[in-house]
């Protein structure tokens, strides 16, 4: 007896091992089985073969995490050294099963009763004088056929707590029936395998619809309302580009993957439906146009400092500066100075402005500033006037000579730019003055 207790503590074990351990993900919550058991009473002086007898019942119920509860109920004719003895037993089991697969073993333990009796006139289903508590352990396998029939085989020991009862294995095979499950959907798909459990479905999708028929599931089809293929989740592509419709900004234009499914006509790297010129390859900066070169000079607007005049790239787009004209127009020698209280220009000063007007003549997009100044000696007012004239007596020349009036401005200082000591003769000569500058927005070509 001890060497099959420990036989079957070991063989216990080695099922635990041989299965990886989960929770059961029970379709149906509960089960009902009838069968069959085999008895074999265990200990000295005891007949050691197996008992056939019927039937053995049980109900169970799936609580959750691998565990179950129940009742077991079971029926046998025992011989035990050729003595008839009736045999009952009643007992409430806790299971754990080992696995979530079609085939699930399983161990279990509990706590009942059983009774070997010579006949059945004692009253009570388990009297004292024939009766045992059994404590029960043991192991077992559910073989499913399909979501609701499973065969089922165990084996267990029962160990007595009365002298007059015996130890023994109980083997049960039979058919259990699981029931119960939800199925909120109404589709035949227990919610507990119903991928979509809200949604009526078909089987093969485990209970979820196909809308559109395309083959695919709705829960896996991005386009579930529009049929489309398995390369592209269930999406249509209108034009065959291999982009679905749903990603596809030209869903009725042959694209690229690369340009969101748009053709890129003129191969500029912008597709056409973002393409200000999509027949004619450009800059994507520039919305896929080519850049402008409105003065023609090989530099492009963008880069050209000055982009409606010609000017070599060597400066950015600009002129190269008029040597010259800066040297004249930097020579001090050149100021033109005028009389006390007169704005009339004289032979030396008409001599200084022909040079100038031949320097802006070369270079005829200069443009220049005439500046006017007074000395101190008057009144402000008057100071202010004869320099405004001063400096329009020099435009008036050059005008007359030729140059646009557009290309000379004007600007009277009055006596606020006075040059040397205005108490003395000299510094009130150097002070009745125009100067002429280079005009800030000084251009060439």
């Amino acid at each position: 007896m001890k060497t099959y207790k420990s036989f079957l503590l070991v063989l216990i074990a080695t099922v635990a091992i041989s299965f990886t351990t989960s929770a059961q993900n029970s379709q149906n919550p509960w089960a009902i089985a009838v069968g069959a058991d085999l008895i074999n009473l265990q200990g000295d002086n005891t007949d050691s073969g197996f008992n056939f007898g019927a039937p053995a019942l049980s109900l169970s119920r799936y609580l959750g995490a691998g565990f179950s509860i129940g009742a077991q109920y079971a029926l046998n004719n025992v011989k035990n050294n050729n003595q008839d003895l009736n045999y009952t037993s009643l007992d409430g089991i806790v299971k754990y099963n080992l696995a979530d697969e079609n085939i699930i073993p399983y161990l279990f333990a509990g706590y009942g009763m059983a009774r070997f009796s010579e006949d059945n006139q004692k009253e009570g289903l388990f009297p004292s004088t024939e009766s045992s508590p059994n404590i029960l352990g043991g192991i077992g396998v559910n073989f499913f056929l399909d979501d609701n029939f499973a065969i089922n085989v165990s084996t267990s020991y029962r160990g007595k707590r009365e002298q007059h009862t015996f130890n023994h294995l109980q083997h049960v095979i039979g058919l259990s029936y699981n029931f119960g499950a939800g199925d909120a959907d109404k589709d035949g798909v227990p919610d507990q395998k119903d991928e979509c459990p809200d949604v009526p479905g078909l089987k093969e999708f485990n209970g979820c619809p196909d809308t559109d028929g395309d083959g695919i599931p709705d829960n896996k089809d991005r386009c579930p309302e529009e049929a489309g293929s398995a390369a592209l989740q269930g999406c249509p592509d209108s034009d065959g580009d291999g982009v679905a419709d749903a990603d596809d900004q030209c869903p009725n234009q042959a694209g690229s993957a690369a340009m969101m499914g748009c053709p890129d006509s003129d191969g500029d790297g912008v597709a056409d439906n973002v393409d200000r010129c999509p027949t004619t390859a450009g800059d994507s900066a520039n919305g896929g146009c080519p850049w402008a070169d409105s003065d023609g000079d090989g530099v492009l607007d963008k880069d050209d400092n000055c982009p409606d005049v010609a000017g070599p790239a060597s400066n950015s787009g600009c002129p190269t500066e008029p040597t010259d004209l800066i040297d004249f127009l930097n020579n001090e020698a050149n100021v033109i100075y005028f009389t006390a209280s007169s704005s009339s220009l004289d032979a030396s000063d008409k001599a200084i402005l022909d040079s100038l007007k031949s320097l802006l003549d070369r270079f005829d997009s200069a443009s220049i500033v005439v500046e006017g100044h007074a000395s101190s000696d008057g009144s402000s007012a008057l100071n202010q006037k004869l320099s405004e004239e001063r400096a329009a007596s020099v435009k008036a020349y050059l005008v007359d000579k030729g140059i646009a009036a557009s290309r000379i401005e004007t600007i009277g200082y009055g006596e606020t730019r006075l040059m040397g000591d205005n108490n003395t003769v000299n510094g009130r000569a150097m002070s009745r003055r125009a100067n002429i500058n280079r005009r800030a927005s000084f251009s060439m070509n």
